[in-house]
């Protein structure tokens, strides 16, 4: 009875370690996860926030036609699939460009209508609603983090950033140049990505003023995307310029670090693109890293010269790791990969817009873990 008993314990024991080395042995793979039906052809997503694994919103926008602005897009993911959100009472045409949220019953979305105009939209927990939007800004994004919510923005050709006070928006101070990414961890700890005259910058907020450096001096250079870690560690990425070259060379991707000195340029297993969006994970570390467009140069005398890059770049504190986006039938590869990370888990959304058949292009959606 007892030799039974150990041959049992022990078929179970070995049964249970083959299933976790294979489960360890399956690598990573990014899967593609379908819209819903109700989405008309001619879609884009833009960017999307996750709450946890039954709950996320992705804006963009849907039946874009080529004289036709579309109609502004909103999708939430129920743990299950992707259902298109009613926005009744907004009729206006138009796009949304950004989400971002402080708590599931406070969830920010900008865009502009066909006019130009900015459209700010908000939702409390039950339905979307209009919200005044601040007077004379054109709105590109909003980002949220340490409680705070801000927002990037334009006003008489001149950008403008917004913090949110109270019921109301407030005017702060913007570093020279562009401004095209935030990364807010409190009122007085902000980092931005951007770019200048003199090339990409990156630069922080303290409360009073902003400290500014120029991260990579070559013509045309820009950062999009920041993420601070700590103190001693905030990585940002975009896409390095060039002059003169080729017609139609397309441009290498830029990827540079802050270790609490200074800046230093990372390279990465990729030639061309742009770095996208920064992911992650739970703890506030690097995890994910997205190069929309990324080629790489092939073999000499090959035909193409250049072949598909790694679309995802998964950094595990010392090197990074490349992979592909699934083929996706009747669509090519994608424009845009805007990362999502969901909180607690090491599940990872990517949301943008792909190539479609004779010219047209279609929403992609995309998960890891």
């Amino acid at each position: 009875m007892a030799r039974r008993l150990l041959v049992a314990v022990l078929a179970a024991v070995m049964t249970v370690a083959s299933v976790m080395t294979s489960a360890a042995a399956q690598p990573l793979s990014w899967q593609h996860v379908p819209v819903p039906a109700q989405v008309r052809p001619q879609a884009g997503l833009n960017e999307a926030v996750a709450f946890g694994p039954d709950h996320a919103w992705a804006v963009g926008a849907d039946a874009v036609g080529r004289e036709a602005p579309g109609f502004p897009l909103v999708l939430r993911w129920d743990g299950t699939a992707w259902q298109r959100q009613s926005l009744r009472g907004i009729g206006w045409q138009g796009e949304l460009l950004s989400v971002a949220a402080t708590s599931p019953t406070a969830v920010w979305a900008v865009g502009r209508d066909s006019a130009g105009g900015a459209r700010l939209l908000r939702y409390d927990g039950i339905a979307w609603s209009e919200s005044r939007a601040p007077r004379g800004a054109a709105l590109t994004k909003v980002v949220t983090g340490g409680g705070e919510t801000w927002l990037i923005g334009s006003r008489d050709g001149a950008q403008i950033l917004l913090r949110r006070d109270g019921n109301g928006w407030r005017e702060v101070p913007g570093p020279p140049g562009s401004v095209y990414g935030l990364h807010v961890l409190a009122a007085d700890d902000v980092w931005a990505a951007g770019a200048t005259d003199a090339g990409a910058a990156v630069s922080h907020w303290n409360g009073q003023t902003w400290q500014q450096t120029i991260v990579d001096g070559f013509p045309r250079s820009a950062l999009g995307t920041v993420l601070a870690v700590s103190p001693t560690e905030v990585w940002a990425g975009g896409t390095a310029g060039f002059v003169g070259g080729p017609p139609g060379r397309p441009i290498p991707p830029l990827l540079v670090r802050w270790d609490g000195q200074a800046w230093s340029r990372v390279t990465v297993p990729t030639d061309f693109g742009s770095v996208s969006s920064l992911a992650p994970d739970d703890s506030g570390a690097l995890a994910w890293v997205s190069v929309a467009r990324s080629q790489k140069w092939g073999p000499p005398g090959s035909t193409p010269p250049l072949v598909p890059g790694p679309d995802f770049l998964a950094w595990n504190g010392q090197s990074f790791t490349g992979h592909s986006e699934p083929a996706v039938a009747g669509e090519g590869e994608s424009w845009t990969l805007r990362l999502a990370p969901v909180p607690g888990t090491a599940t990872v959304w990517s949301v943008g817009r792909a190539d479609g058949p004779l010219g047209t292009f279609a929403p992609r959606i995309l998960r890891v873990g």
